[in-house]
């Protein structure tokens, strides 16, 4: 356990990463959003999608978390499991301090009246129906699933190289074009568009969060055998 810490302490080594940069994009896109919302002459509640960009980011940092420690770490005789490990808790700990921030942030547009603009960066009021705890798992889950896709695809790449990359994406394309097609097939877009609005934010923050363990389960036999 206290190797598993110590890959933690390494990963936050690096807080660039981790937190500095994480923290920019997520500043930089609400003053800009603020920014956007003042000059908009519509005095109704104004929304936008510039809170999708820290989260795009986690994929890049689960890209970076591989490709920046993992050769220091196998240096440092650290194993495999530990390392694996030890990067899921760091993803975890991230995950949940970004979670915490926009439930804060939250507040603070309650508070404020939309930032005295009537605009809503954190407050969605789809995401928020669901109640604190049903924002908070669809936050983290949703961190930890980009998180886990971007550390799936580096191991890949450490693993099998640009060719594995590129046939996995393929491969997956195939995959959703076929439930694509079987959906149409069976004419049941009704059926499935009713199921998924009927997930609510917890329930899709849960099969978000299964998905992310799905990747990062996936992405730990490929890292065993990966090339540092």
């Amino acid at each position: 356990m206290n190797r598993t810490l110590n890959v933690v302490r390494m990963q936050f080594v690096n807080r660039q990463t981790y937190l500095w940069v994480p923290l920019i994009v997520l500043g930089g896109s609400l003053v800009l959003s603020i920014l956007v919302w003042a000059l908009i002459p519509y005095d109704g509640p104004k929304y936008g999608g510039g809170a999708q960009a820290p989260f795009w980011y986690f994929g890049v940092v689960g890209v970076q978390a591989l490709t920046l420690t993992f050769p220091f770490s196998q240096a440092m005789s650290v194993t495999r499991r530990e390392y694996y490990l030890g990067t899921l808790l760091t993803a975890g700990l991230t995950s949940a301090i970004l979670t915490a921030i926009f439930l804060v942030g939250a507040g603070i547009e309650r508070a404020t009246g939309g930032w005295g603009v009537n605009g809503y960066f954190f407050l969605l009021d789809w995401v928020w129906g669901a109640g604190v705890l049903g924002a908070a798992l669809f936050y983290f889950a949703i961190a930890m699933l980009f998180f886990a896709a971007g550390f799936l695809g580096a191991t890949v790449y450490k693993r099998y190289g640009m060719v594995g990359v590129t046939v996995g994406l393929i491969g997956l394309g195939l995959v959703l074009v076929a439930l694509l097609w079987s959906i149409g097939r069976a004419d049941a877009w009704a059926s499935f568009f009713g199921w998924f609005a009927d997930l609510g934010p917890a329930g899709l923050g849960a099969l978000l969060a299964a998905l992310a363990a799905a990747a990062a389960v996936v992405a730990f036999p490929l890292l065993r055998r990966a090339t540092p």
